[in-house]
């Protein structure tokens, strides 16, 4: 099965497959997952088969399944691979030190954009690159590090359509604008939401570390909070609009909150990394706060996922 075939239109499913096995669930979306985690990228079936995957080194944090049926992935924490269907490597690039720098290098985010260049944040150069076909730099932006730590600098990271970065800074407990010079031109910075800090990456860990961020069509902001264990929307003048707390989802808490994804209708798909297996990894919610849909698959995934991907959806995903 090529993987392109995997965006046809989305369907419903009468049953949906857990951890635990079989559960009725009528009514409720039947998607394909791809995520990565135990040191493989994977195509997930709706019926909880894995359809595909590569292997790869460590955590991954970015994926991106491109519009000729490829898949960008990370191959180990500096090097990212376009990978086909028939896992045949036809694209990678590999991060290095930069001059001056002999420091660890990791790539912790990384976009193909319109143009045919790839977008990708180096954590330890402290700096975003764009990338051609051939693997050569075209075009480097730098960036403001507070806390400079080569595995700390960056999370997710997206070039906006006015040609701006929104970058998400882990370490720095802050989501910072860029414009097309590396000049800050906007900042959001996490705080504990009243809660004290705690250690640890599960359910109990809590902190500023982000990790996600969207940019809305109406200009605010979509925040996955990472350790904050939440999710914030926020306008362009800082103030929360719209939020789902750590204990708010009934029978859920989130823990290491990642990925998000805005579906055509509105939805929110949340990543709950490292919740435990009595938690879903993915969660979908309109805006209502509803749940719609949950995925929990901890045979092929583990408590690590931290990037996974819903597929199959009519419409354009933003992500």
């Amino acid at each position: 099965m090529r993987i392109a075939a995997l965006l046809s239109t989305v369907t419903v499913a009468l049953f949906s497959i857990s951890s635990s096995g079989w559960t009725e669930e009528p009514t409720r979306p039947s998607y394909r997952v791809l995520g990565s985690d135990r040191d493989r990228v994977a195509i997930v079936g709706a019926s909880g088969e894995v359809e595909w995957e590569f292997p790869c080194q460590g955590s991954a944090h970015d994926l991106a399944l491109l519009p000729n049926g490829n898949i960008l992935l990370p191959k180990n924490a500096t090097t990212i691979l376009e990978v086909t269907p028939q896992k045949e490597v036809v694209w990678q690039y590999v991060a290095r030190p930069k001059a001056g720098y002999q420091g660890a290098v990791e790539v912790h985010a990384f976009q193909r954009l319109d143009n045919g260049l790839t977008l990708v944040a180096e954590s330890g150069n402290r700096r975003l690159v764009e990338v051609d076909k051939d693997g050569r730099i075209v075009h480097e932006i730098p960036l403001v590090v507070d806390h400079p730590a080569h595995h700390h600098d960056t999370r997710m990271v997206r070039k906006l359509d006015d040609g701006h970065y929104l970058v998400c800074h882990e370490g720095d407990g802050a989501v910072r604008e860029y414009d097309g010079t590396g000049k800050v031109v906007w900042t959001y910075k996490l705080d504990l939401a009243g809660r004290p800090r705690s250690p640890g990456h599960g359910p109990e860990g809590h902190g500023t570390d982000v990790f996600g961020a969207l940019r809305l069509p109406d200009g605010h902001t979509l925040i996955a909070a990472g350790n904050g264990n939440r999710v914030i929307e926020v306008t362009p003048e800082g103030k929360i609009v719209w939020e789902i707390k750590h204990d708010e989802l009934p029978g859920i808490r989130l823990a290491w909150v990642t990925t998000l994804q805005v579906l055509p209708n509105g939805h929110i798909i949340i990543g709950n990394c490292h919740a435990g297996p009595e938690n879903p990894q993915l969660i979908e919610v309109d805006r209502d706060k509803k749940i719609v849909w949950t995925f929990k698959n901890f045979q092929t995934f583990g408590n690590g996922l931290a990037v996974a991907h819903v597929l199959n959806v009519q419409g354009k995903v933003q992500r």
